[in-house]
């Protein structure tokens, strides 16, 4: 079972930085991706951004060059830092992690469709104001 705790929302001014941290547990001896979704009001769900054990990375446009999403070297904390923050970043931010055992296939996944992903953080508010 692996169990997300975010951390690190606020409120902030435009232009403003942020950091999320996302302490992960329970999937150590597994393939996985995590990453960050996030939800405005009235808005779908939306992935910000993740990696995965490959060390492949993502992003999504809206956040390119101003987010970075990394994890740490123990394997157990995702961070994502936000830097330039606009008020259209404001949302509910979620952790998400998507584990399957060494040697499993990953065909079909898809790492900013929410439904692949498993397991879910309790989520942190992000407010930018202008």
């Amino acid at each position: 079972q692996v169990h997300l705790a975010e951390s690190g929302g606020g409120s902030v001014q435009a232009g403003e930085s942020l950091r999320l941290s996302c302490v992960a547990d329970g999937y150590t001896t597994s393939t996985y991706c995590m990453g960050w979704f996030r939800q405005a009001p009235g808005k779908e769900r939306e992935g910000v951004a993740t990696l995965d054990s490959e060390g492949s990375i993502k992003y999504a446009d809206s956040v390119k060059g101003r987010f970075t999403v990394s994890l740490d070297n123990a394997g157990n904390t995702l961070y994502l830092q936000m830097n330039s923050l606009k008020p259209e970043d404001s949302a509910m931010y979620f952790c998400a992690a998507a584990v399957r055992p060494y040697g499993a296939t990953w065909f079909g996944f898809d790492p900013f469709r929410s439904a692949d992903f498993g397991y879910w953080g309790q989520g942190t508010q992000v407010t930018v104001s202008s």
